[in-house]
């Protein structure tokens, strides 16, 4: 074998590594060259030179040069490996972290909760400074008014609120899906708020794209980043 036959191989090797990405879908080609390892291309260099010709022997610094090549590539596939091994730790590690959250409340953004039949809806707001007064609105999905709640502002913190599932005349409320929103009176005008509303965690869900880790609740899907507060 030639030098550039043993030299083709080292670049083929470094150019199937620099695009580790697509090395899969490309290596079943049928003209593609396979991948050889440094003990492979050490033995095509001890081969060569025990068959070259004497009158017109290969340069050496083209076998350093390719050997080279070779060690990035290696070392190359050795992060790529690291990585994907890290990758899967830091998955498992969080899917077993998320795991502790089945069962427990969760405070989070959002203007929708699931009422169960008999059941309640929790939920906080932040009361901003000098607030005397804090409503929240329950709508059913057509958008009819069913409760209004007034709550006194806490002077720090987030400020609660539960809806024990009854109208404005005290019937129970069917189940359903129910709609929120709060307003906090401060200086004598309303001020808009963003209510946080309380959630059963049933069972989590790592995405494979994205790698972030999600919460099936009774009210839906929930991000974690999204939680402020956990009971």
């Amino acid at each position: 074998m030639s030098l550039n036959s043993v030299g083709a191989y080292a670049a083929q090797t470094a150019a199937n590594a620099a695009a580790v990405s697509s090395a899969s879908s490309s290596s079943s080609s049928a003209t593609a060259m396979p991948q050889i390892t440094q003990s492979d291309f050490l033995s095509l260099i001890i081969a060569q030179m025990q068959n070259q010709d004497p009158t017109q022997p290969a340069n050496p610094n083209q076998f350093v040069n390719e050997l080279a090549s070779l060690s990035e590539v290696s070392g190359i596939n050795n992060m790529d490996g690291a990585m994907s091994n890290l990758s899967s730790s830091m998955q498992s590690s969080q899917l077993l972290s998320g795991t502790s959250l089945i069962g427990r409340h969760v405070l989070a953004a959002g203007t929708t909760a699931a009422l169960a039949a008999g059941g309640s809806v929790s939920g906080a707001v932040q009361a901003p400074a000098g607030a005397t007064s804090v409503i929240v609105a329950v709508t059913d999905p057509s958008g009819a008014l069913v409760k209004t709640l007034q709550v006194a502002p806490q002077s720090s913190g987030l400020t609660g609120f539960t809806w024990d599932g009854t109208t404005n005349s005290g019937a129970a409320a069917p189940p359903g899906t129910y709609t929120f929103s709060a307003a906090a009176m401060a200086g004598g005008s309303p001020t808009s708020l963003s209510p946080y509303l309380q959630s059963t965690v049933n069972s989590v869900t790592i995405d494979p794209t994205t790698q972030s880790l999600s919460l099936n609740t009774d009210s839906g899907p929930l991000s974690l980043s999204n939680v402020v507060q956990v009971n």
